[in-house]
């Protein structure tokens, strides 16, 4: 019996101590940041182009960031182990989970695209602009300006931010990259207008 409570002992350590509690978030904002892990603060001073900066936390404790961007405060809450997003910009951003392609593999040649399936893109990305169609079930992510969301559950996700022009990625190993791609509302309303250049309508 004493060597049973003992086994049982053992697995419920062992589970604690494989338990991470991980709380990962990206901060993003325009101008001069400086992040304080240890205190939990983010205060920005007004410069020019965008940063991004990574706090990590191991705590299964709620997690609550004050950020100060130029006099404008906010708190951002972080309740659960994941990834999180503090949008710490002035603009809109949105985003969604991508669908990973081997870089490696040829592409596919002659893709027809036809104006029908730039149409249903354009009425996507509209309706992306106003909010609508978000859930936790389409992977998709509308992140209002002094906002936080959160976006996965697993901090080794890969979340592209707004402004960048990154192609592709390299898959490390077998496992599938769970990548994640935010672009500003301007950045969406000009791959519209982009689009709607394509069609007969114009």
């Amino acid at each position: 019996m004493k060597k049973i409570l003992l086994s049982v002992c053992t697995i419920v350590m062992l589970v604690s101590c494989n338990n991470k509690n991980e709380k990962k978030v990206l901060v993003l904002n325009r101008g001069n940041a400086t992040v304080d892990v240890a205190t939990k603060k983010v205060i920005i001073k007004e410069g020019s182009g965008n940063e991004e900066h990574e706090m990590l936390y191991n705590t299964s404790d709620k997690i609550v960031i004050d950020v100060n961007n130029n006099n404008t405060t906010f708190q951002a809450s972080i309740p659960e182990n994941g990834y999180y997003i503090i949008n710490a910009l002035n603009d809109t951003i949105i985003g969604s989970l991508q669908n990973y392609i081997d870089p490696s593999k040829p592409a596919t040649d002659g893709v027809f695209i036809s104006q029908e399936m730039i149409q249903k893109s354009i009425d996507s990305l509209t309706a992306l602009t106003e909010g609508k169609n978000i859930s936790e079930a389409n992977h998709n992510f509308f992140i209002p300006p002094f906002t936080t969301v959160k976006i996965t559950t697993n901090t080794k996700a890969i979340i592209i931010a707004p402004y960048h022009n990154i192609r592709s990625l390299e898959q490390d190993g077998d496992k599938i990259p769970e990548v994640y791609r935010f672009f500003s509302i301007n950045e969406i309303r000009e791959k519209i207008e982009k689009q709607k250049a394509l069609t007969k309508k114009n």
